[in-house]
C-alpha cells in the first residue's frame, strides 16, 4: 500500500470513527456491520429498533461480533423519553419528578437501576441526563425532562444521576450544553435563541453542567441553540467559542463531545448536514448524531465523504478529526473495560414506581374530603402535538392501570376548542378524568377544564406535565411526568388502591 493510500484509509476511518449513526430494525442491516469493520465505532438505536429485552441483547451481540467495544448509545431518559420502553411507557419516573421529589439517594439508584437494565441489553452510552434548568415555563421540547428550574437542585441531581448511570457501566451524556432551558422554540423544528447575559449562562445554566464534569460525566451533549452572549453567530453545536474555549478550556472538560441529532432543523434546514457536520467537528464536537429521521448507509457515506473532503480542500484540520476520533475511542475502551456481565434481576417496578409515587402532588378541593372512586370513570385524555423527543408513539396517562383497578374504565384522546362539549356527551353520568400535559402552555386545554368543571365540579384533573396551572377540580394529582409507573401512582390515588 502506498503512503497516499494508507493516509486515506486512515482518515477515512477516522471520519467514520465520529459518526453515531442509527438504522432501520431490529437487527443490524448488513451495512451496519460492514461499516464496523471499516471503523465505524458507535450505533444509536432508536424505539424503531426495540422490540423487547431479549431481542435488544440479541442485537447488541450481534453488532459486538463485528467490533466488540462498539459504542451502542440510546435516549434512555427515563420518564417521558423512553426508547426501552417506547411501546409501554417507561418504568422510571423522569427528571421532573425524581427533582420534586428532591432525595439526591433516590435519583442515584433510580439511575443506576436503569444502566444496570441497559447493561443487561448490551447498551454502554445513554444519553442522558438532562441538565437543562428549565427557566422558561413555555419551553415546548424540555420541561418534564428537566429536573426543575432552580439551579442548585438542577445541579445536584445532574451529579447524582450521572454517579448512578455511570456506577452501572453506562456513559452518561450530559445534555443540552450550554442548556437548553431558557427556549420558547424547539431545535427540531427551528433554531432556538437564548439571549440573556454571559452572567446569567454563568449563573444559571452552566452550574449543573460543572456538576457533571466534577461527577466525571463521560460525554456531554452540545444543543442546537444560537446563544449571542457566547457567540453571536454560529449555535453552540457549531461554535469554537462554545465547545473548545468554553467547555474544554474555561470548564476543563476533557471526556467525549456529542452533537444532538444533525437532521434536526435547527441545523440541517440552516447549514445542512454535511457542512453542519464539518463544522461542529472544527468547532470541537467528537461525535457525530444522526439516525432519529435518517437512518441509512447513504447518510453515513455522505457525511464521512464530506469530512474527508473537507481535511483534503483544508477547512478542517487532520489532526483535529484524528483527536475527535481517539476520544470515541477512548470512550469505547472505558465501556469495553467497566462493562459488567452481571444479569440484570432487580426489581425495576418497585424501584421506579416507589420514586413516582413519592413524587406525586395532591390537592383536593377545600370544601370536599375526596372519596376514592368505586367505579369505572370515564378518562378523557387530553392530548397535545407531542414534540419530536418524546414521539407519538409511547402510551400515557391513567386508563390503562385505573382499568385493572376499576374494570369498565372507558377512555378517550380530545383536543381543541369543542373537547369540553364532546366529552360531557361521550362520559354521560359516569365521574370524569380529565389528564392534562402542561395546561399552562394549551389555551384549549384551559377552556376544556373551565367547562368540565363548570357543568361537574367533581371533576377530577391530573396534570402530567408540568404542573403551573393552580390546581383545580374535585382532586388535583400533580404527578410531574407521564412515565406509565406516574400514572400508576396517579391512580391508584383516584381508586384508593
Amino acid at each position: 500500500m502506498t503512503t497516499l493510500a494508507r493516509g486515506a484509509d486512515i482518515l477515512t476511518r477516522d471520519a467514520l470513527t465520529v459518526l453515531q449513526p442509527g438504522f432501520t430494525g431490529t437487527t443490524a442491516p448488513d451495512w451496519v456491520l460492514r461499516r464496523l469493520g471499516e471503523g465505524l465505532a458507535s450505533v444509536g438505536l432508536f424505539g424503531r429498533n426495540i422490540a423487547t429485552p431479549e431481542q435488544v441483547t440479541a442485537l447488541t451481540a450481534q453488532l459486538r461480533a463485528e467490533r466488540d467495544d462498539v459504542l451502542v448509545a440510546i435516549d434512555e431518559e427515563g420518564g417521558d423519553v423512553t426508547r426501552l420502553e417506547v411501546r409501554t411507557g417507561s418504568s422510571y419516573p423522569g427528571n421532573l419528578a425524581l427533582g420534586a421529589v428532591d432525595d439526591v439517594t433516590l435519583t442515584r439508584e433510580v439511575a443506576h437501576d436503569m444502566g444496570r437494565r441497559l447493561a443487561a441489553c448490551g447498551v454502554n452510552l445513554d444519553w442522558a441526563p438532562s441538565a437543562d434548568v428549565n427557566s422558561n415555563p413555555s419551553n415546548p421540547v424540555i420541561g418534564v425532562r428537566s429536573f426543575g428550574a432552580d439551579t442548585a437542585l438542577v445541579a445536584r441531581h445532574t451529579a447524582a444521576y450521572v454517579t448512578g448511570l455511570q456506577a452501572a457501566g453506562v456513559a452518561a451524556c450530559t445534555k443540552h450544553f450550554p442548556g437548553h432551558g431558557d427556549t420558547a422554540v424547539d431545535s427540531h423544528h427551528a433554531m432556538p435563541l437564548v439571549d440573556v447575559s454571559a452572567e446569567v449562562l454563568a449563573d444559571r445554566d452552566l452550574s449543573p453542567f460543572r456538576a457533571a464534569i466534577a461527577a466525571g460525566s463521560r460525554a456531554v451533549m452540545s444543543a442546537h441553540i444560537l446563544v449571542p452572549a457566547l457567540d453571536p453567530d454560529r449555535p453552540a453545536t457549531l461554535s469554537r467559542r462554545i465547545l473548545t474555549d468554553l467547555l474544554r478550556t474555561e470548564l476543563g472538560y476533557t471526556g467525549l463531545i456529542v452533537t444532538d441529532g444533525m437532521e434536526m432543523q435547527a441545523i440541517a434546514a440552516t447549514y445542512g448536514i454535511e457542512r453542519g457536520s464539518v463544522l461542529a467537528i472544527a468547532a470541537g464536537a467528537d461525535a457525530i448524531c444522526v439516525g432519529g429521521g435518517l437512518s441509512d448507509e447513504e447518510t453515513v457515506s455522505r457525511l464521512c465523504d464530506a469530512l474527508v473532503a473537507a481535511v483534503r480542500a483544508g477547512e478542517l484540520p487532520e489532526e483535529r478529526l484524528a483527536d475527535a476520533a481517539e476520544r470515541v475511542r477512548e470512550l469505547a475502551h472505558w465501556t469495553a473495560t467497566t462493562a459488567t456481565t452481571e444479569p440484570y434481576a432487580s426489581d425495576t417496578e418497585e424501584v421506579g414506581l416507589r420514586a413516582a409515587r413519592r413524587a406525586v402532588r395532591v390537592t383536593a378541593a377545600a370544601d370536599t374530603a375526596f372519596v376514592p372512586l368505586t367505579e369505572a370513570p370515564y378518562v378523557a385524555l387530553l392530548t397535545p402535538v407531542p414534540n419530536i423527543a418524546v414521539g407519538d408513539h409511547t402510551p400515557w396517562g391513567v386508563a390503562a392501570e385505573l382499568s385493572r383497578l376499576l374494570p369498565g374504565t372507558e377512555t378517550d384522546s380530545y383536543s381543541g376548542e369543542n373537547a369540553g362539549a364532546a366529552i360531557l356527551t361521550a362520559a354521560g353520568p359516569r365521574r370524569i378524568v380529565a389528564v392534562v400535559r402542561d395546561e399552562h402552555r394549551h389555551a384549549w386545554m384551559s377552556s376544556t377544564l373551565d367547562t368540565l368543571i363548570a357543568a361537574r365540579p367533581d371533576t377530577i384533573v391530573v396534570e402530567m406535565g408540568v404542573p403551573m396551572s393552580p390546581p383545580r377540580g374535585a382532586l388535583h394529582i400533580a404527578t410531574h411526568g407521564a412515565a406509565r409507573v406516574c400514572g400508576a401512582a396517579a391512580a391508584e390515588i383516584i381508586a384508593g388502591a
